[in-house]
Protein backbone atom coordinates (compact mmCIF):
# COMPACT_ATOMS: atom_id res chain seq x y z
CA UNK A 1 0.00 0.00 0.00
CA UNK A 2 1.20 3.31 -0.95
CA UNK A 3 1.63 6.30 1.60
CA UNK A 4 -1.00 8.24 -0.42
CA UNK A 5 -4.32 7.08 -0.52
CA UNK A 6 -6.38 7.20 -3.51
CA UNK A 7 -8.64 10.70 -3.93
CA UNK A 8 -12.08 10.86 -2.77
CA UNK A 9 -14.48 13.28 -4.82
CA UNK A 10 -14.48 16.94 -2.93
CA UNK A 11 -17.77 17.53 -1.04
CA UNK A 12 -19.67 20.10 -2.12
CA UNK A 13 -20.31 23.39 0.08
CA UNK A 14 -22.90 23.63 2.84
CA UNK A 15 -22.93 21.67 5.82
CA UNK A 16 -21.14 18.18 5.58
CA UNK A 17 -23.02 14.84 5.50
CA UNK A 18 -22.91 12.74 7.59
CA UNK A 19 -23.87 8.61 8.38
CA UNK A 20 -24.17 7.26 11.85
CA UNK A 21 -23.80 3.63 12.70
CA UNK A 22 -24.30 2.30 15.78
CA UNK A 23 -26.68 5.15 16.76
CA UNK A 24 -28.31 4.25 19.81
CA UNK A 25 -30.88 7.56 20.89
CA UNK A 26 -28.40 9.44 18.63
CA UNK A 27 -25.96 11.45 21.09
CA UNK A 28 -23.54 11.17 18.38
CA UNK A 29 -25.67 12.72 15.71
CA UNK A 30 -26.37 15.70 18.50
CA UNK A 31 -22.30 16.40 19.16
CA UNK A 32 -21.61 16.26 15.15
CA UNK A 33 -24.99 18.56 14.50
CA UNK A 34 -23.29 21.42 17.14
CA UNK A 35 -20.43 21.49 15.13
CA UNK A 36 -22.04 21.91 11.88
CA UNK A 37 -22.48 18.42 10.26
CA UNK A 38 -25.92 17.36 9.03
CA UNK A 39 -26.86 13.76 9.83
CA UNK A 40 -28.73 12.66 6.80
CA UNK A 41 -28.77 8.80 7.58
CA UNK A 42 -28.85 6.52 11.04
CA UNK A 43 -28.89 2.45 12.03
CA UNK A 44 -28.94 1.09 14.87
CA UNK A 45 -30.72 -2.80 15.90
CA UNK A 46 -32.11 -1.60 18.95
CA UNK A 47 -36.07 -1.33 18.65
CA UNK A 48 -36.15 1.05 21.72
CA UNK A 49 -33.06 3.11 21.16
CA UNK A 50 -34.99 3.85 17.80
CA UNK A 51 -38.28 4.85 19.46
CA UNK A 52 -36.44 7.40 21.49
CA UNK A 53 -34.02 8.32 18.07
CA UNK A 54 -36.87 9.22 16.54
CA UNK A 55 -39.21 10.92 19.69
CA UNK A 56 -36.57 13.33 19.88
CA UNK A 57 -35.79 14.12 16.44
CA UNK A 58 -39.28 14.04 15.51
CA UNK A 59 -38.79 17.55 13.57
CA UNK A 60 -36.46 16.08 11.49
CA UNK A 61 -38.62 13.23 9.40
CA UNK A 62 -38.63 13.63 5.33
CA UNK A 63 -34.68 14.82 5.97
CA UNK A 64 -32.89 11.54 7.56
CA UNK A 65 -33.22 7.95 6.96
CA UNK A 66 -33.38 5.40 10.16
CA UNK A 67 -32.35 2.02 9.32
CA UNK A 68 -33.80 -0.47 12.18
CA UNK A 69 -31.79 -3.61 12.07
CA UNK A 70 -28.13 -5.87 12.09
CA UNK A 71 -26.01 -3.52 10.33
CA UNK A 72 -24.88 -7.04 8.85
CA UNK A 73 -28.25 -6.55 6.33
CA UNK A 74 -26.92 -2.87 4.89
CA UNK A 75 -25.42 -2.70 1.81
CA UNK A 76 -23.03 -0.20 0.58
CA UNK A 77 -25.78 0.60 -2.22
CA UNK A 78 -28.25 1.35 0.84
CA UNK A 79 -25.79 4.46 1.57
CA UNK A 80 -26.97 7.83 0.65
CA UNK A 81 -24.45 9.57 -1.63
CA UNK A 82 -22.58 12.54 -1.08
CA UNK A 83 -21.27 11.74 2.67
CA UNK A 84 -18.17 13.61 4.41
CA UNK A 85 -18.12 11.49 7.16
CA UNK A 86 -19.34 8.08 8.07
CA UNK A 87 -19.07 7.66 12.09
CA UNK A 88 -19.39 4.35 14.02
CA UNK A 89 -20.07 4.15 17.77
CA UNK A 90 -19.39 0.37 17.57
CA UNK A 91 -20.42 -2.09 19.99
CA UNK A 92 -18.12 -2.09 23.14
CA UNK A 93 -19.35 -5.08 24.94
CA UNK A 94 -16.44 -7.60 24.28
CA UNK A 95 -14.10 -4.91 24.75
CA UNK A 96 -15.31 -3.43 28.02
CA UNK A 97 -14.02 -4.82 31.36
CA UNK A 98 -17.17 -5.45 32.31
CA UNK A 99 -17.61 -7.55 29.16
CA UNK A 100 -16.10 -11.30 28.05
CA UNK A 101 -13.28 -9.28 26.28
CA UNK A 102 -13.09 -11.29 23.30
CA UNK A 103 -11.98 -8.66 21.43
CA UNK A 104 -12.86 -7.96 17.89
CA UNK A 105 -13.78 -11.27 17.26
CA UNK A 106 -16.52 -11.07 19.60
CA UNK A 107 -20.11 -11.26 18.52
CA UNK A 108 -21.36 -7.57 19.19
CA UNK A 109 -17.80 -5.75 19.10
CA UNK A 110 -17.24 -7.35 16.15
CA UNK A 111 -20.10 -6.08 13.95
CA UNK A 112 -16.51 -3.38 13.25
CA UNK A 113 -16.05 -5.62 10.29
CA UNK A 114 -19.51 -5.06 9.33
CA UNK A 115 -19.47 -1.49 9.66
CA UNK A 116 -15.78 -1.44 7.16
CA UNK A 117 -17.33 -3.74 4.66
CA UNK A 118 -20.26 -0.96 3.81
CA UNK A 119 -17.56 1.49 3.67
CA UNK A 120 -15.66 -0.63 1.01
CA UNK A 121 -19.01 -1.10 -0.74
CA UNK A 122 -19.50 2.40 -1.05
CA UNK A 123 -16.76 2.19 -3.66
CA UNK A 124 -15.94 5.95 -4.68
CA UNK A 125 -18.49 7.27 -3.25
CA UNK A 126 -17.06 6.43 0.15
CA UNK A 127 -16.90 9.29 2.88
CA UNK A 128 -13.36 10.95 3.15
CA UNK A 129 -13.49 10.47 6.87
CA UNK A 130 -14.74 8.03 8.89
CA UNK A 131 -14.64 7.99 12.76
CA UNK A 132 -14.56 4.84 15.44
CA UNK A 133 -15.65 5.63 19.07
CA UNK A 134 -15.56 2.73 21.66
CA UNK A 135 -14.18 2.07 25.16
CA UNK A 136 -10.86 2.80 25.89
CA UNK A 137 -10.40 -1.31 26.82
CA UNK A 138 -9.72 -1.20 22.42
CA UNK A 139 -7.03 -0.07 22.67
CA UNK A 140 -5.34 -3.08 24.97
CA UNK A 141 -8.13 -6.24 23.85
CA UNK A 142 -5.35 -8.89 22.99
CA UNK A 143 -1.95 -6.73 23.74
CA UNK A 144 -2.83 -4.17 21.38
CA UNK A 145 -3.33 -6.92 18.29
CA UNK A 146 -7.36 -5.13 18.30
CA UNK A 147 -6.24 -2.01 17.75
CA UNK A 148 -3.51 -2.86 15.27
CA UNK A 149 -6.19 -5.01 13.48
CA UNK A 150 -8.86 -2.15 13.71
CA UNK A 151 -6.03 0.73 12.17
CA UNK A 152 -5.07 -2.02 9.55
CA UNK A 153 -8.78 -2.37 8.16
CA UNK A 154 -9.25 1.49 8.15
CA UNK A 155 -5.87 1.67 6.30
CA UNK A 156 -6.92 -1.67 3.75
CA UNK A 157 -9.61 0.83 3.58
CA UNK A 158 -7.09 3.61 2.10
CA UNK A 159 -8.01 5.90 5.48
CA UNK A 160 -4.72 6.51 7.29
CA UNK A 161 -5.62 7.01 10.90
CA UNK A 162 -5.39 8.79 14.27
CA UNK A 163 -6.02 7.68 17.78
CA UNK A 164 -7.24 9.89 20.29
CA UNK A 165 -8.24 9.55 23.90
CA UNK A 166 -11.14 11.95 25.46
CA UNK A 167 -12.27 11.60 28.79
CA UNK A 168 -16.00 13.08 29.03
CA UNK A 169 -15.07 14.72 32.07
CA UNK A 170 -13.17 16.91 30.56
CA UNK A 171 -16.79 18.65 29.98
CA UNK A 172 -19.10 17.34 32.27
CA UNK A 173 -19.14 16.23 35.55
CA UNK A 174 -18.92 11.88 35.01
CA UNK A 175 -15.55 10.09 34.43
CA UNK A 176 -16.13 8.71 30.93
CA UNK A 177 -12.85 7.88 28.83
CA UNK A 178 -13.30 6.67 25.13
CA UNK A 179 -11.13 6.04 22.13
CA UNK A 180 -11.36 7.62 18.83
CA UNK A 181 -10.09 6.38 15.76
CA UNK A 182 -10.30 8.77 13.05
CA UNK A 183 -9.17 7.60 9.68
CA UNK A 184 -8.91 10.18 6.65
CA UNK A 185 -8.16 9.94 2.92
CA UNK A 186 -4.90 12.40 3.12
CA UNK A 187 -1.91 11.16 4.66
CA UNK A 188 -0.41 13.79 6.65
CA UNK A 189 3.39 12.76 7.97
CA UNK A 190 3.17 12.15 11.54
CA UNK A 191 3.62 15.40 13.79
CA UNK A 192 6.38 14.90 16.54
CA UNK A 193 4.59 18.41 18.49
CA UNK A 194 1.21 16.38 18.27
CA UNK A 195 2.48 13.74 21.32
CA UNK A 196 0.09 15.30 23.84
CA UNK A 197 -2.25 13.90 26.77
CA UNK A 198 -4.89 13.29 23.56
CA UNK A 199 -2.73 10.69 23.05
CA UNK A 200 -0.34 9.33 26.12
CA UNK A 201 1.82 6.60 26.48
CA UNK A 202 -0.24 3.77 26.28
CA UNK A 203 -1.30 4.74 23.04
CA UNK A 204 1.85 5.45 20.95
CA UNK A 205 1.98 1.52 20.44
CA UNK A 206 0.36 2.22 16.77
CA UNK A 207 2.15 5.21 15.95
CA UNK A 208 5.45 3.02 16.62
CA UNK A 209 4.16 0.21 14.32
CA UNK A 210 5.64 1.00 10.99
CA UNK A 211 3.15 -1.83 9.22
CA UNK A 212 0.31 0.86 10.03
CA UNK A 213 -0.31 4.35 7.84
CA UNK A 214 -1.28 7.18 10.78
CA UNK A 215 -1.03 10.95 11.61
CA UNK A 216 -1.33 12.69 14.07
CA UNK A 217 -2.75 15.86 13.65
CA UNK A 218 -1.66 19.12 16.18
CA UNK A 219 -5.09 19.74 18.26
CA UNK A 220 -5.86 22.51 21.14
CA UNK A 221 -5.22 21.39 24.30
CA UNK A 222 -8.34 19.82 26.39
CA UNK A 223 -10.31 21.79 28.90
CA UNK A 224 -8.85 20.37 31.98
CA UNK A 225 -11.00 17.72 34.11
CA UNK A 226 -13.90 18.57 35.97
CA UNK A 227 -13.84 17.81 39.88
CA UNK A 228 -17.43 18.80 40.63
CA UNK A 229 -20.85 19.67 39.58
CA UNK A 230 -23.04 16.26 39.83
CA UNK A 231 -24.70 18.38 42.78
CA UNK A 232 -26.00 21.09 40.08
CA UNK A 233 -27.07 18.39 37.79
CA UNK A 234 -28.79 16.41 40.48
CA UNK A 235 -32.66 16.68 40.49
CA UNK A 236 -34.21 18.21 43.52
CA UNK A 237 -36.43 15.96 45.33
CA UNK A 238 -38.32 17.08 48.56
CA UNK A 239 -37.59 14.87 51.27
CA UNK A 240 -41.19 12.77 51.33
CA UNK A 241 -40.34 11.57 47.61
CA UNK A 242 -41.31 7.79 47.06
CA UNK A 243 -37.91 7.84 44.66
CA UNK A 244 -35.94 8.06 48.36
CA UNK A 245 -35.49 4.68 49.41
CA UNK A 246 -37.59 4.17 52.73
CA UNK A 247 -35.86 3.27 56.04
CA UNK A 248 -35.31 -0.60 55.78
CA UNK A 249 -33.55 -0.13 52.28
CA UNK A 250 -31.45 2.76 53.54
CA UNK A 251 -30.49 1.04 56.31
CA UNK A 252 -29.21 -1.86 54.52
CA UNK A 253 -27.18 0.43 52.30
CA UNK A 254 -25.51 1.76 55.18
CA UNK A 255 -24.69 -1.50 56.67
CA UNK A 256 -22.83 -2.52 53.59
CA UNK A 257 -20.49 0.02 53.79
CA UNK A 258 -17.15 -0.67 54.41
CA UNK A 259 -15.44 1.43 57.04
CA UNK A 260 -13.51 3.70 54.87
CA UNK A 261 -16.93 4.15 53.07
CA UNK A 262 -18.69 4.88 56.44
CA UNK A 263 -16.38 7.35 57.64
CA UNK A 264 -16.84 8.97 53.65
CA UNK A 265 -19.86 9.55 54.49
CA UNK A 266 -20.66 10.33 57.95
CA UNK A 267 -18.26 13.42 56.52
CA UNK A 268 -20.37 14.47 54.22
CA UNK A 269 -23.59 13.44 56.60
CA UNK A 270 -22.12 15.91 59.47
CA UNK A 271 -21.70 19.45 56.43
CA UNK A 272 -23.40 22.46 57.30
CA UNK A 273 -24.20 21.73 53.30
CA UNK A 274 -25.92 19.22 51.07
CA UNK A 275 -23.73 17.24 49.19
CA UNK A 276 -24.66 14.70 46.21
CA UNK A 277 -22.54 11.51 45.19
CA UNK A 278 -22.89 8.80 43.23
CA UNK A 279 -22.36 5.01 44.69
CA UNK A 280 -22.13 1.55 42.73
CA UNK A 281 -23.01 -1.91 44.26
CA UNK A 282 -19.81 -3.95 44.10
CA UNK A 283 -19.12 -7.59 45.17
CA UNK A 284 -16.18 -8.00 47.40
CA UNK A 285 -15.46 -11.19 48.80
CA UNK A 286 -18.50 -12.56 47.25
CA UNK A 287 -21.20 -10.37 49.28
CA UNK A 288 -22.78 -7.23 47.87
CA UNK A 289 -21.38 -3.95 49.27
CA UNK A 290 -21.83 -0.11 48.47
CA UNK A 291 -19.16 1.95 47.20
CA UNK A 292 -19.51 5.80 47.07
CA UNK A 293 -16.98 8.08 45.19
CA UNK A 294 -14.93 10.79 47.20
CA UNK A 295 -15.72 13.45 44.37
CA UNK A 296 -18.59 15.32 43.10
CA UNK A 297 -18.58 13.42 39.83
CA UNK A 298 -20.31 10.24 38.74
CA UNK A 299 -18.59 7.11 37.51
CA UNK A 300 -18.92 5.94 34.17
CA UNK A 301 -22.77 5.65 33.15
CA UNK A 302 -23.41 2.19 31.92
CA UNK A 303 -26.52 0.33 30.49
CA UNK A 304 -28.73 -0.24 32.95
CA UNK A 305 -28.74 -4.50 33.12
CA UNK A 306 -28.56 -5.53 36.41
CA UNK A 307 -28.68 -3.79 39.66
CA UNK A 308 -24.44 -3.54 39.67
CA UNK A 309 -24.51 -1.31 36.86
CA UNK A 310 -26.99 1.13 37.82
CA UNK A 311 -25.62 3.91 40.28
CA UNK A 312 -27.53 5.29 42.82
CA UNK A 313 -27.50 9.17 44.08
CA UNK A 314 -26.52 9.85 47.67
CA UNK A 315 -27.56 13.25 49.27
CA UNK A 316 -25.65 13.39 52.74
CA UNK A 317 -25.51 17.30 54.50
CA UNK A 318 -27.35 18.51 57.75
CA UNK A 319 -27.27 15.44 59.93
CA UNK A 320 -29.35 13.47 57.28
CA UNK A 321 -29.02 10.50 54.57
CA UNK A 322 -30.84 9.75 51.80
CA UNK A 323 -30.34 7.15 48.97
CA UNK A 324 -32.14 6.72 45.56
CA UNK A 325 -31.76 5.60 42.07
CA UNK A 326 -30.51 7.83 39.53
CA UNK A 327 -32.90 9.26 37.20
CA UNK A 328 -33.35 9.50 33.18
CA UNK A 329 -32.93 12.96 33.68
CA UNK A 330 -29.76 12.93 35.37
CA UNK A 331 -28.41 10.07 32.99
CA UNK A 332 -29.58 12.94 30.38
CA UNK A 333 -27.45 15.49 31.60
CA UNK A 334 -25.05 13.32 32.41
CA UNK A 335 -24.06 12.71 28.65
CA UNK A 336 -24.50 16.69 27.96
CA UNK A 337 -28.31 15.94 27.03
CA UNK A 338 -30.01 17.45 29.32
CA UNK A 339 -32.48 18.39 26.63
CA UNK A 340 -33.61 15.09 25.49
CA UNK A 341 -37.42 14.38 24.88
CA UNK A 342 -37.90 11.83 27.31
CA UNK A 343 -41.95 12.15 27.30
CA UNK A 344 -42.95 8.73 27.06
CA UNK A 345 -39.63 6.75 27.57
CA UNK A 346 -39.88 3.96 29.92
CA UNK A 347 -37.13 4.82 32.87
CA UNK A 348 -34.92 1.81 31.85
CA UNK A 349 -35.04 1.72 28.34
CA UNK A 350 -33.64 5.82 28.81
CA UNK A 351 -30.84 4.33 31.10
CA UNK A 352 -30.27 1.61 28.95
CA UNK A 353 -30.02 4.43 25.65
CA UNK A 354 -27.91 6.55 27.86
CA UNK A 355 -25.45 4.36 29.54
CA UNK A 356 -24.91 2.72 25.77
CA UNK A 357 -24.26 5.94 24.51
CA UNK A 358 -20.89 8.58 23.85
CA UNK A 359 -21.44 12.11 25.43
CA UNK A 360 -22.53 14.70 23.15
CA UNK A 361 -19.30 17.14 24.25
CA UNK A 362 -16.66 14.78 23.80
CA UNK A 363 -17.94 14.54 20.40
CA UNK A 364 -19.04 18.04 19.79
CA UNK A 365 -15.56 18.70 20.40
CA UNK A 366 -13.97 16.41 18.44
CA UNK A 367 -16.12 17.29 15.44
CA UNK A 368 -15.03 21.15 15.89
CA UNK A 369 -11.62 20.86 16.21
CA UNK A 370 -10.55 17.92 13.71
CA UNK A 371 -13.41 16.26 11.75
CA UNK A 372 -14.73 19.60 10.32
CA UNK A 373 -11.40 21.34 9.85
CA UNK A 374 -10.30 18.16 8.20
CA UNK A 375 -13.02 17.74 6.16
CA UNK A 376 -12.78 21.52 5.29
CA UNK A 377 -9.42 21.06 3.83
CA UNK A 378 -8.16 23.47 7.04
CA UNK A 379 -5.48 20.79 7.94
CA UNK A 380 -1.69 21.33 6.50
CA UNK A 381 -0.43 17.85 5.14
CA UNK A 382 2.35 18.50 3.44
CA UNK A 383 6.47 18.55 4.70
CA UNK A 384 5.73 16.39 7.37
CA UNK A 385 3.51 18.59 9.18
CA UNK A 386 0.01 17.53 10.49
CA UNK A 387 -1.36 20.59 12.37
CA UNK A 388 -4.15 23.12 11.73
CA UNK A 389 -2.87 26.01 9.65
CA UNK A 390 -2.70 28.74 11.88
CA UNK A 391 -2.25 26.90 14.92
Amino acid sequence: MSNRLTAVPAIAEGPPRAAEFFAGVGLARLGLERAGFRVVWSNDIEADKKAMYVGHFADEEGTHHFELGDVGEVAGDDMPGGLSLAWASSPCTDLSLAGSRAGLSGAESGSFWNFTRVIEEMGPQRPPVITLENVVGLATSHGGDDLAAAIAEMNRLEYSVDVVTIDARRFIPQSRPRLFLIGSVEVPTPDPRAVSELRPDWLQGPYNDTSLITHRALLPELPPPLTSGLGELAEKFPSADSRWWNAGRTADFLSSLSEIQAQRLRMLRSGRTISYRTAYRRTRHGAPVWEIRADDVAGCLRTARGGSSKQAIVKAGRGQVSVRWMTPLEYARLMGAGYYRLDGVRDNQALFGFGDAVAVPAVEWLAENYLMPLIRGHFEFSKGRGAAKGA
